[in-house]
């Protein structure tokens, strides 16, 4: 409701004369100047004799009751320091320059944290306040919400919570430098940071341990694959030296050297086809895949030629070729062939001895006492070790011969089929 307005040259300053309210804004003047401008009632005009009329100054508004909640809190936490927003007046409304200053400094005290200070101008910033550029990007405000309905109301959800305060860093991190330690503790660190003698042994012995038993893998591996085919290869090379010396036509021998091979023996049903060296000895005949033949006294054997006597045979069951590994299956009557340079010697298993000493000579004897001959006779005995991978006993097989065949007639029957 505007109230009446009266004749020009009323007085301006005082609010009971009516004519008070005939210019622009002098009614919103005199209402800030009530205590409570909403309950208080305006005051009833009065008839004065009218004064001297004097230009009008708008006055500043009175500042606003507080509100409950605090704005500028809630603008810091979720939409960063906003810088006061002056709206432009129309050119018709636009006041003087000194009236615009207090409505400033009216917005600078809503926004303060304090109402009784008013907020600093921006045109009168000090020029050593750093701008926005000069700060870390980690404390730069975040942009207000730009989304829809759902952003504003996700970000309304979050007003009320408390943030988190942020966890010390430990001593010793890259946030919190470390305290510099005195000489005696940097002493103490040093001396806890070097193992002990009992960490260092043990760990001594493990690697010991370790070592070992890499070597043992490698050692097993030597002997049950590399030197079975290290024996093979030579096995087989002076298999054919042999077969070629008897094709060549070379004279006949009555001795030979330790270590010759002079005959090769054929047991089919084991596919075993080895040659016979003069000898025992473990390095130049059983260690190179090769049978022995006992020559040495006073083990001295026959010769399969021989009218009477035992032909008697070494090898290993294992490693170095092992070629008397599987006697053990040999039935009686499985054959057992010897081929010379003259002729075939075959021989049928009679018995076998599973174990005995290795001081038990006897069993190499012209006529073995264990073997269930009883008389002379023309036998071959086959002796390797027992059990297997190991040299503590000795296992027998006996053979009795039961055919000559010259190499002129040709191979027997039992190594053509």
């Amino acid at each position: 409701m505007t109230p009446p307005r009266h004749a020009a040259g009323a007085g301006q300053d005082d609010p009971h004369d009516p004519r008070a309210y005939e210019d622009p804004g002098a009614f919103e003047a005199a209402v800030h100047r009530l205590s409570d401008p909403l309950n208080d009632p305006l005051p009833e005009p009065e008839p004065v004799p009218p004064p001297q009329q004097e230009p009008y100054v708008p006055q500043a508004p009175q500042q606003a009751p507080q509100e409950w909640y605090d704005p500028e809190g809630y603008q810091r936490d979720w939409y960063g320091h906003q810088e006061p927003v002056q709206q432009p007046l129309a050119a018709s409304e636009a006041p003087a320059d000194e009236a615009v200053e207090p409505v400033t400094e009216v917005f600078g005290r809503i926004e303060g944290d304090d109402p009784a200070v008013p907020a600093p101008r921006p045109e009168a910033a000090s020029a050593d306040e750093p701008d926005s550029g000069d700060m870390p990007p980690a404390a730069a405000p975040p942009p207000p919400p730009t989304g829809g309905r759902a952003e504003r109301r996700r970000a309304a959800k979050g007003r009320g919570r408390r943030r988190p305060a942020p966890r010390p860093a430990p001593p010793g991190s890259a946030a919190a430098p470390a305290k510099p330690m005195t000489r005696m503790e940097a002493r103490r660190a040093a001396k806890a940071a070097k193992d002990s003698p009992a960490v260092v042994i043990s760990r001594g012995i493990g690697e010991l341990f370790i070592t070992l038993g890499v070597l043992m893998l490698l050692f097993v591996t030597y002997q049950l694959w590399w030197t079975n085919v290290r024996a093979d290869q030579i096995a087989g090379r002076e298999t054919h030296k042999i077969q070629d010396d008897w094709a060549k036509g070379t004279p006949k021998q009555e001795a030979f050297e330790p270590g010759q091979g002079f005959a090769i023996i054929h047991i089919p049903k084991l596919d075993v086809v080895t040659p016979i060296a003069e000898g025992t000895s473990k390095e130049k005949v059983l260690d190179r895949g090769m049978v022995g033949h006992y020559s040495d006294k006073p083990l001295r054997t026959a010769m399969p030629s021989d009218k009477q006597g035992n032909f008697a045979l070494a090898g290993h069951r294992n490693t170095h070729g092992e070629p008397f590994r599987y006697i053990n299956r040999l039935k009686p009557g499985d054959p057992i062939v010897v081929e010379t340079r003259e002729a075939y010697y075959t021989y049928e298993m009679t018995s076998v001895l599973p174990q005995t000493s290795p001081s038990n000579v006897s069993v190499i004897d012209p006529v073995p006492k264990q073997s269930g001959f009883t008389e002379p006779g023309r036998y071959i005995t086959l002796t390797t070790c027992t059990p297997e991978f190991t040299s503590t006993y000795r296992l027998i097989v006996w053979g009795k011969m039961v055919d000559e065949r010259p190499r002129s007639k040709g191979k027997p029957d039992v190594l053509v089929d």
